[in-house]
């Protein structure tokens, strides 16, 4: 999986890369979702060493267009992990407070303590997307928020964060087809708004927002990855296999007993 991950000081372009590809797994679907259920075992065990030993924190980031599957990742990734160590962060429209301060100030409030695990659905890369795009903001403010949020994630990683940030990657038709569902299906009608279709007529100005803020931002201490999210079961396998590729090379271990139990009878 490592071919997703973006090098340092190498460029990417979206446009020339293929949302639909499935890299060298050989197996399809089937034997991919046999994949993910494995991983998701060794992720379960991983987070409760993650959250035993206390060291650690984990921060994931999860970016896409509209209908990107955020939500299912989300839910298919974690699924079975024990909640008490694993939060959800979601970074709606800033409210009056939010917006009377700097723009990281909301996030910096929900990044992972010692032992957990954070998910973003969205960020504060919303900052350099959809704020650029919509004009919220002049040129000069979003882009200087470029170097201010890698300062910002060289601090979390200074201090023990595991920092992986996934943009998931979908093409126009694609999202089309999943527009399309929602409005087909009445029990899906509460995830549609007419709001995403102006959104959609921005795609060619979101894309290049993307392309921007990963060849801005995709460091040594905090990388982006480019998922091939149009087949949902390979997105998961991507980012299952980087999660916990990742969390095993942090060598972590169980802390030893506070006392002494050698001998201990339990009647």
């Amino acid at each position: 999986m490592k071919q997703y991950k973006v090098e340092l000081n190498k460029k990417i372009s979206l446009a020339k890369l293929d949302p639909n590809e499935t890299g060298d797994f050989d197996g399809g679907k089937e034997k991919g979702l046999k994949a993910i259920e494995k991983l998701n075992a060794e992720l379960q065990e991983l987070q409760e060493l993650l959250y035993a030993e206390g060291k650690h924190k984990v921060l994931v980031v999860l970016q896409a267009m509209d209908t990107g599957g955020k939500d299912g990742t989300i839910r298919r990734v974690f699924e079975g992990v024990n909640p008490q160590g694993v939060k959800v962060a979601s970074f709606k429209v800033p409210t009056s407070e939010e917006l009377a301060r700097d723009f990281l100030w909301r996030v910096h409030k929900v990044v992972p303590g010692n032992g957990e695990i954070v998910i973003f659905n969205r960020s504060h890369y919303e900052d350099v997307l959809v704020v650029r795009v919509r004009n919220f903001v002049p040129k000069e403010v979003w882009s200087k928020r470029y170097d201010q949020i890698n300062e910002f994630e060289k601090i979390l990683a200074d201090n023990g964060t595991l920092i992986l940030k996934f943009f998931l990657n979908i093409s126009k038709d694609e999202q089309k087809e999943r527009l399309q569902a929602r409005l087909d299906d009445p029990s899906k009608h509460w995830k549609f708004s007419l709001g995403d279709l102006n959104e959609r007529k921005l795609w060619d100005d979101y894309q290049q927002a993307y392309e921007d803020a990963i060849n801005k931002t995709s460091t040594k201490y905090a990388p982006w990855y480019v998922v091939p999210a149009n087949r949902k079961w390979y997105r998961d396998l991507v980012i299952s296999t980087v999660l916990v590729d990742a969390l095993k090379s942090l060598k972590m271990k169980y802390p030893k007993p506070k006392d002494n139990l050698d001998g201990v009878v339990i009647e």
